[in-house]
């Protein structure tokens, strides 16, 4: 897949074919639910609508971990590995480690519409 953003480019090009297609998949799916924007910074990738909402902080070599910031903790739930308050904010990352595309299931789905509407 081609992108505009260059540093985005340059970013993707020290990543592994697994992770980038992992990237692809998660990128595709958050397509389906709205139109977004991606941007990558030194050390990670954000999606955005009006405002990021989700972000790419890691990509091992099989793996991306991405977080969701809430305004709430959502605890009952299969997917995240870990919630943490954001410092100085009224926010929670969820964090979450995506494996395969079968990973971004109907759970992960209804979250990242949830992050996508927050950044509307």
């Amino acid at each position: 897949m081609e992108y505009e953003d260059q540093l985005l480019k340059e970013f993707l090009l020290k990543k592994s074919a697994q992770s980038i297609a992992l990237f692809e998949d998660l990128n595709a799916t958050f397509q389906q639910i709205g139109k977004i924007h991606v941007h990558s910074t030194k050390t990670m990738i954000a999606f955005s609508a009006r405002i990021n909402f989700a972000y790419i902080i890691q990509m091992g070599k099989d793996f991306i971990d991405v977080v969701f910031p809430f305004k709430e903790v959502y605890e009952d739930n299969l997917c995240f590995r870990k919630i943490k308050p954001v410092p100085g904010s009224n926010d929670y990352n969820h964090h979450i480690r995506i494996y395969a595309k079968k990973d971004l299931n109907e759970e992960v789905r209804s979250y990242m519409k949830k992050a996508y509407e927050n950044g509307l």
